[in-house]
C-alpha cells in the first residue's frame, strides 16, 4: 500500500530564505479546495502573505494580543504557561510564505433547531457538536499540508495563533462577511532534511472494528 507521501509530512518550524513560487502556491490551494466539504458549501477562503515585513507584523500582533490575554488570567502558574506559548504561536515569521485559512458560514441542523425555538436549546446545541463548518476547512488544510510535503516544501498547522484572529483581519484588510480566521501555517522550505514526527497512539489504542 503506497501511503509513504502521509508520512512525509511533519511539523516544520524552522525555512531556508527561498521564496515559494507563485504558481506552486495557487497549485497547494487548489490541492486544498478539492477537500470534501458538507453539502459542498466550500466556505473556506485563503490569503496568502508573502511580504516578509507584513508577517514579521502579524507575529507582533500575536505577542501583544498574548500579553494582553494574560492579564485576565489570575493563576501564576495558568499566566506563565500561556505567556511561555507564544514562541510556538509565532514560528511562522521565520517563513517565507503564510497561509491564513479563513472558515465562512456553515448553517447546521442545530442552528436550525435553536433558530425555530422549539426545541429547548440544552438538547438542540447538542447536534452542533460534530461542527461541519470547522471541519471543511480541516480537510482543506490537511489537503494542503499533504500536497505540500509530497513536493519537498515544510508546514505546520498552527491554531493558536487565532486568539488574535481580529487584529490580523484588520491588519491584512481581509473583509468577506461571515468569515473567520481558523487556522494558519507557515509555507517554506523545511531549514534541515531531517524528518521528527512526535510518537503517534498504538492503531489499537484508537480504533474499534465491530464485527
Amino acid at each position: 500500500m503506497e501511503l509513504e507521501f502521509i508520512y512525509k509530512r511533519h511539523s516544520v518550524r524552522q525555512f531556508k530564505e527561498e521564496q515559494v513560487p507563485e504558481a506552486t502556491i495557487k497549485e497547494l490551494i487548489k490541492a486544498a479546495t478539492y477537500a470534501p466539504s458538507g453539502k459542498n458549501q466550500q466556505n473556506w477562503h485563503f490569503v496568502v502573505v508573502t511580504d516578509k515585513n507584513k508577517i514579521a507584523e502579524i507575529a507582533r500582533l500575536v505577542e501583544a494580543k498574548n500579553a494582553e490575554l494574560s492579564t485576565y488570567l489570575r493563576d501564576e502558574a495558568k499566566i506563565k504557561a500561556f505567556r511561555g506559548t507564544v514562541g510556538y504561536h509565532t514560528v511562522f515569521k521565520g517563513a517565507p510564505a503564510l497561509i491564513l485559512a479563513y472558515v465562512g458560514p456553515y448553517e447546521t441542523i442545530a442552528d436550525m433547531l435553536l433558530a425555530d425555538g422549539i426545541m429547548p436549546q440544552t438538547e438542540a446545541i447538542k447536534y452542533a457538536k460534530a461542527n461541519p463548518g470547522i471541519q471543511n476547512i480541516a480537510a482543506a488544510l490537511e489537503n494542503l499540508l499533504l500536497a505540500a510535503a509530497s513536493i519537498g516544501y515544510g508546514t505546520c498547522w498552527m491554531t493558536g495563533p487565532t486568539y488574535a484572529a481580529e487584529e490580523i483581519t484588520k491588519y491584512i484588510g481581509f473583509e468577506k462577511p461571515g468569515y473567520y480566521l481558523a487556522a494558519m501555517t507557515p509555507l517554506g522550505v523545511p531549514a534541515n532534511d531531517k524528518i521528527s514526527s512526535t510518537p503517534r497512539k498504538p492503531v489499537e489504542d484508537v480504533l474499534t472494528i465491530l464485527r
